[in-house]
């Protein structure tokens, strides 16, 4: 399948504008919030009946895990039920068009329980806070369609790196995102269906961020998750053989 066209969701956002600004995908539309807002299904119905794609990259969320937690009534309707309500339309769209769209919903490695670490697709999803919940929630509804994938993953900006203290007794598998914007073409255009991880090598936050801000102090996770006063995951690292494999068969 030749994708021609793609819907982009949460294009506004920092990884919606790194895929927008990447020059590695068909033609994108676009719409702003006002244009296509998933917590309200009027204006999915709409948007779809004037335009017309063949795939959909959907990152729009309630991203930020403090705000989550604080307001989880918001995270659901964003998170959850605003990507059951994209689900939807694009059934109906389906339907009407006698076609399956490829449909990538990028989900987030706070999924698992965050405790032992190197968690595979076939792991049990067990969050450990109000945010990983919600995304799950939504991947349940992704699995409604046919020709989809979820991405569980964690990115990062190497040119934005804000604090200055990261520790080094916690653990992830987070990618630069201009990384997982390469890896997100490479999926779009693969005839994998189902759930995949993608992520680096398990390494200690410190050593993630250490590459990229030289000035960064080594602390303790007990010192970040005081800081942070929400659940956080110890080693949230993930296996991604599948990926890596996928990754290599394209190169």
């Amino acid at each position: 399948m030749k994708i021609k066209k793609i819907l982009l969701t949460g294009s506004s956002g920092k990884l919606g504008k790194a895929i927008a600004n990447s020059g590695q995908f068909p033609p994108l539309l676009k719409p702003s919030r006002d244009m296509l807002d998933i917590t309200n299904p009027k204006t999915i119905r709409e948007y779809f009946s004037e335009n017309d794609f063949d795939a959909v990259i959907h990152c729009a969320a309630l991203a930020r895990m403090k705000e989550c937690q604080e307001d989880p009534e918001k995270a659901v309707q964003t998170n959850l039920i605003g990507t059951g309500n994209l689900v939807i339309e694009v059934l109906k769209k389906e339907k009407k068009l006698q076609e399956k769209i490829r449909f990538l919903h990028v989900s987030t490695d706070g999924v698992y329980p965050g405790i032992k670490g190197d968690y595979s697709e076939n792991d049990a999803a067990s969050p450990y806070n109000k945010y990983g919940w919600t995304k799950l929630g939504a991947e349940c509804a992704v699995k409604l369609l046919s020709n989809y994938c979820i991405i569980r993953t964690a990115f990062f900006d190497p040119d934005n790196i804000r604090f200055n203290k990261s520790a080094t007794d916690a653990f992830s598998s987070k990618v630069p995102i201009n990384y997982l914007v390469e890896a997100i073409a490479t999926v779009l255009n693969h005839n994998f269906i189902g759930t995949i991880n993608i992520g680096s090598e398990r390494k200690s936050d410190y050593e993630i961020y250490k590459e990229f801000k030289l000035s960064l102090q080594p602390c303790r996770f007990k010192d970040v998750a005081e800081e942070a006063k929400i659940p956080l995951a110890k080693d949230s690292s993930m296996n991604s053989s599948i990926w890596k494999k996928i990754e290599k068969e394209t190169k």
